[in-house]
């Protein structure tokens, strides 16, 4: 069970039972579904989310409610070692610095508590908020990965490959 994590202002905690409808609300506003998509069921979406062995969901609690959720996992072998985040947050508090407080404050707990050197996130090329939050939370672009991810629409979109070593993650 993953412990509960404090930021600046986010606290980030292992989610319960009544997270999935909330949760399932968030990722059915538009601005986030276009991203995290899940089907017709979000439901169903975010409850195989949470039950997901290889990968850790915790609950972004803002001003006492629920705001979104952070995921990590982690890549095992011993010689390839490192974690990798994706986020979402609702769209109603989107531009308060949220998500960098969220990804810093789960950074610093891989790196500084789990023993990662590396922490690794992949912003659509496109999303320019999600790659100014990860750049304050001192990720620095790798590179463009060509045709990475299927869109809505049918088609094949670029992604930002974004990293953070431990001795990049910032404070502030």
């Amino acid at each position: 069970m993953e412990k509960t994590l404090y930021g600046a202002q986010v606290v980030l905690r292992p989610p319960t039972p009544d997270d999935i409808p909330v949760l399932a609300g968030i990722r059915a506003e538009p601005e986030v579904r276009t991203i995290w998509r899940g089907g017709d069921d979000l439901v169903a979406a975010v409850t195989q989310d949470l039950a997901d062995p290889d990968v850790t969901t915790l609950v972004i609690v803002y001003e006492g409610r629920t705001a979104g959720a952070i995921q990590w996992g982690a890549e095992q072998d011993p010689d390839y070692r490192h974690a990798n985040i994706d986020i979402y947050l609702d769209p109603a508090v989107h531009g308060r610095g949220l998500g960098t407080d969220a990804v810093r404050t789960l950074a610093h707990h891989l790196i500084t508590d789990l023993g990662h050197h590396r922490i690794v996130i992949d912003p659509a090329a496109d999303n320019a908020a999600a790659i100014r939050c990860y750049t304050k939370a001192g990720f620095r672009p790798v590179g463009i990965m060509r045709d990475y991810e299927r869109g809505p629409d049918g088609t094949w979109h670029d992604g930002l490959l974004m990293d953070l070593l431990a001795a990049d993650l910032t404070t502030a």
